[in-house]
C-alpha cells in the first residue's frame, strides 16, 4: 500500500503542480527536483493512487528500446506467429492517469528522452523495429518526472518540456519533520488494519479531495479569462526573458485549471501569481547544461511588481 495523499506532509508546490496538471492535461507535463529522500516518488504514486487507484506507469532507468517503443511478443514469437506488444509510451497513453513517470529523468539516456520529446510534442509515435513499420497516433500522456539536481542537469529541450516544476526541500522544522515520522510510523503500523479509523479517515478525506478535483476538470471549460489576464502572462514572460511562448500559454492554462481547482469562474492576476514559480522558474535565462537558478525573493518582488491586481 502506498502511504494516502492525505496524509503527505508539505510538499505543497509538488501537490499543487500534480492537481493542477491533472484539472488541464494542457498544462504539460510536471518535474519535481529535489534531493535524495525527499518523498517525491511518494507524492507522485500516492497522487494516481488517489485519482486512478493505481499507480503510474513507469520508465525505469535502463529500460530497453523495445520496452519503450515496443515490438513483438517473444514467447508468440517463438512460437512462430507475429504479435505486436505495445512498449510504456503507448501503456501511458492507455492507461487511467493518462501518465508516464520517470524517476531520475535527468539520468536517461539521450535516444530515449528525443523521442518521448518527440511524442509528447505530436502525439504520434513511430515505430520501426524487426519488420514492424506503423505510426501510433493518439499517444498523449502527461510527463511526470523527478530528479537530484546533484547528479546532474537536465537537457535544455527537455526541460521546456515540461509545463510546471516544483522544488522539494528537505524538511528543517523539527516539528514537521516529527509529523512526517509519526504519519510515517502510524501507516506502517496501521496499513493493514480493517478497523483503523486513522486509515479510514484517510482515505475518505483522498475520496473527497479526488471528488473536487473530478468537478474543477468538469467546469474547467466554463473557467473564463479575465480580460487582464494575456496582458499580465506577456508581462511576465517578457520581464523573465522568457524564449518562445510556449510559458506565456502556460501561465495562462495553468491559471485557469487553478481557478477550477478553487471554484472561480474567471482566472485573474492572483492565480497567475499562485503558479508564476512554477511556470517561469525553469525557463529563466540558463546554461546549456539545464540547470536552474534558484527562485530568490527578488523573483517574488518582481512577480509582485508586474501583478498589482494579485494582492489580496
Amino acid at each position: 500500500m502506498i502511504l494516502p495523499y492525505s496524509l503527505l506532509v508539505g510538499h505543497e508546490e509538488l501537490r499543487t503542480a500534480l492537481e493542477i496538471a491533472y484539472v488541464n492535461e494542457a498544462v504539460g507535463g510536471v518535474l519535481a527536483t529535489g534531493q535524495r529522500g525527499t518523498a517525491k516518488t511518494t507524492t507522485v504514486r500516492a497522487f494516481t493512487m488517489m485519482t486512478v487507484g493505481r499507480l503510474p506507469v513507469t520508465l525505469p532507468i535502463g529500460a530497453t528500446d523495445d520496452r519503450v517503443l515496443g515490438g513483438w511478443q517473444i514467447k508468440k514469437l517463438m512460437q512462430g506467429a507475429a504479435e505486436p506488444e505495445d512498449g510504456l509510451l503507448v501503456e501511458a497513453a492507455r492507461s487511467p492517469a493518462r501518465m508516464l513517470y520517470v524517476d531520475e529523468i535527468n539520468l536517461l539516456d539521450d535516444y530515449l528522452v528525443n523521442i518521448i520529446l518527440d511524442v509528447v510534442s505530436t502525439g504520434v509515435l513511430s515505430v520501426q523495429r524487426e519488420g514492424r513499420a506503423e505510426d501510433l497516433r493518439g499517444v498523449h500522456f502527461t510527463l511526470v518526472g523527478t530528479m537530484n539536481p546533484d547528479e546532474g542537469g537536465l537537457r535544455p529541450q527537455l526541460l521546456d518540456r515540461f509545463g510546471l516544476v516544483a522544488d522539494v526541500l528537505p524538511e528543517d522544522d523539527p516539528e514537521r519533520r516529527r509529523r512526517i515520522v509519526e504519519t510515517v510510523l502510524r501507516f506502517e503500523a496501521e496499513r493493514d488494519d480493517p478497523a483503523s479509523e486513522f486509515m479510514a479517515e484517510a482515505r475518505e478525506r483522498d475520496a473527497r479531495r479526488k471528488a473536487s478535483l473530478d468537478a474543477a476538470r468538469e467546469r474547467l471549460d466554463a473557467v473564463r479569462y479575465g480580460p487582464d489576464v494575456a496582458a499580465a502572462c506577456a508581462r511576465l514572460a517578457a520581464a523573465f526573458r522568457l524564449i518562445g511562448h510556449r510559458g506565456d500559454l502556460v501561465l495562462g492554462r495553468a491559471g485557469r485549471a487553478l481557478a477550477a481547482i478553487e471554484g472561480e469562474a474567471q482566472v485573474t492576476e492572483r492565480h497567475l501569481r499562485r503558479v508564476a514559480k512554477l511556470v517561469l522558474v525553469h525557463r529563466r535565462g540558463h546554461a546549456d547544461s539545464g540547470t536552474l537558478p534558484a527562485w530568490t525573493s527578488e523573483d517574488d518582488a518582481r512577480v509582485d511588481e508586474l501583478l498589482p491586481g494579485s494582492a489580496g
